[in-house]
């Protein structure tokens, strides 16, 4: 009688064999362990804003699977990463030389947004820290990295729009001291 063995599976870490589950709490307030499928992941990208904004408002993500997918979406390092990059990239189409930004090597493109480039001039430095904040390695605030994202996506924000009214200094100091919580 042969036995056989899923090597693939055998092989993989600890941290990647645990990257399909997530603690969720049920309605009695108790922690279970439970499988996040494909589907929660895909429809956590789906819903990407809307569950960004609410982990951004400080919904907690263990209250429900596509919150807690999209956390693991967002926090993970490729993600940090791509944000920090974003950040980068903005910084360097606003005409900040590359030592002013201290996070690794900026690629530039065009923006394809037009930018507030005098807002973001007078914030470089700390858009530089932010995203320097993004790209440390280890856990990070999930809320944090959302009102990030937020930030970035936003194209009625202080990054793109001129006519908005909120303070970028502001925005990105409540997302620097989340991230460093």
């Amino acid at each position: 009688m042969a036995t056989t063995i899923d090597h693939a599976r055998a092989r993989r870490p600890a941290s990647q064999r645990l990257a399909g589950y997530a603690l969720l709490c049920d309605e009695q307030g108790n922690f279970t362990l439970r499988r996040l499928r494909s589907w929660h992941r895909l429809l956590a990208r789906c819903a990407a804003m809307r569950l960004d904004r609410e982990l951004a408002a400080g919904a907690r993500p263990e209250t429900s699977a596509l919150l807690a997918a999209r956390a693991m979406q967002l926090t993970s390092v490729k993600s940090r990463h791509a944000l920090a990059a974003s950040l980068q990239r903005i910084l360097a189409a606003a005409g900040q030389s590359p030592a002013d930004v201290p996070w690794g090597t900026v690629a530039v493109h065009p923006p394809r947004v037009s930018l507030c480039r005098e807002r973001i001039s007078q914030s470089a430095g700390p858009l530089a820290r932010l995203a320097g904040h993004l790209a440390v390695p280890g856990p990070v605030p999930v809320q944090g990295v959302a009102m990030a994202s937020q930030l970035l996506a936003d194209g009625t924000g202080p990054l793109y729009h001129a006519g908005c009214g909120d303070d970028l200094d502001d925005i990105i100091a409540k997302v620097t001291r989340a991230l460093t919580a």
